[in-house]
């Protein structure tokens, strides 16, 4: 026997609700702070991030450049071989790989490689 119409469309726009919802959360990756970062640098050493700050200081040539990114944990240098830095003093989001180079202790001297920005 087959479900009447009135029962398939209820369940269709709940089905829809959900299917939605789902792809709005996997849409808002979240950031990391800082701190986190620096602090567990062998869990995230080779990971995509997602951090978000204000730009410390900034130098760049030629469309290439490095910049920090501070955001009230910690601050962090962002490499980037794509395009010129931003202007010191903007807030900015920034995604791309954590590396660690260094770590003394709880310490560490990381860099991300930025892939890409956002607001």
């Amino acid at each position: 026997m087959m479900p009447s119409p009135a029962f398939r469309v209820p369940r269709l726009v709940g089905r829809t609700a959900v299917a939605a919802g789902l792809l709005l959360l996997a849409g808002c990756a979240s950031v990391t702070p800082i701190s986190e970062l620096l602090q567990n640098s062998s869990k995230y050493n080779g990971k995509e991030v997602r951090i978000k700050g204000e730009v410390k200081e900034s130098a760049g040539l030629l469309g290439k450049g490095a910049y920090q990114v501070k955001d009230g944990t910690g601050t962090l240098t962002v490499i980037s071989e794509t395009s010129a830095p931003p202007p010191t003093g903007s807030t900015i989001g920034v995604k791309g790989v954590f590396q660690a180079l260094l770590t003394f202790g709880s310490k560490s001297l990381a860099v991300l490689k930025e892939k890409s920005r956002f607001q």
